[in-house]
């Protein structure tokens, strides 16, 4: 084996998996509408108002199916949307809830959902559900974005609290979702002229 004596040329430009989040109706989708290849694959009836490649879906079979078609058609696109990951965790919870009752621990499960479990144990399930999808849908292109609803929470900083901008997941899982993402960026509207959609990767105490 010869080993290098020179930097490597970059291969590839763009991230294997991209997260974008913001407000609600900041233009998110509509910017990834515009993005050439992309398919966007629509959680949340969120694309009717904006020409795109698209899909709608609004259960684990239409998207297992949609996932299915692609691995058919020889992985088309060079970009794969998620619109939205929010909306992904939310469907998450009865599937885990049914993965649950096929335990033996928990086939005697009179609950509604499992994250009634004692001691927060239902959220282990949450995340073996989450954690499935994400892993197969990241396989569906190049780049796969997953967009994600804006989170207000408030930290303390020189002691005075402040509003932070998050990711609108629970917990851990949105520590899975970020950990394996290349770039991670924040969506907003420029303050000096609110047409302007800016997106930043820069982080900080508030973002």
């Amino acid at each position: 084996m010869k080993l290098p004596t020179s930097p490597i040329p970059v291969e590839n430009h763009n991230p294997d998996t991209l997260i974008l989040y913001g407000s609600p109706k900041v233009g998110k989708t509509g910017a990834l509408a515009k993005l050439p290849n992309n398919l966007i694959i629509d959680l949340e009836g969120g694309t009717k108002k904006v020409e795109a490649l698209k899909v709608e879906v609004n259960n684990f079979k239409d998207l297992q199916e949609v996932g299915e078609q692609v691995v058919k058609d020889g992985y088309p696109y060079d970009f794969v949307t998620i619109d939205t990951t929010t909306e992904l965790e939310s469907w998450c919870e009865p599937l885990a809830t049914q993965m649950y009752k096929r335990t033996p621990q928990g086939s005697t499960f009179q609950g509604k959902s499992v994250l009634e479990l004692d001691y927060g144990g239902g959220y282990f399930w949450l995340r073996k559900a989450y954690t499935m999808w994400l892993d197969k849908l990241k396989k569906l292109a190049p780049t796969v974005i997953f967009v994600a609803h804006l989170k207000d929470r408030f930290i303390n900083k020189s002691g005075k609290e402040v509003s932070a901008k998050d990711l609108d997941l629970t917990g851990k899982i949105k520590n899975i979702t970020c950990k394996d993402a290349d770039a991670i960026g924040y969506m907003y509207r420029d303050p000096d002229n609110s047409k302007n959609a800016r997106i930043t990767f820069v982080h900080s105490d508030e973002l």
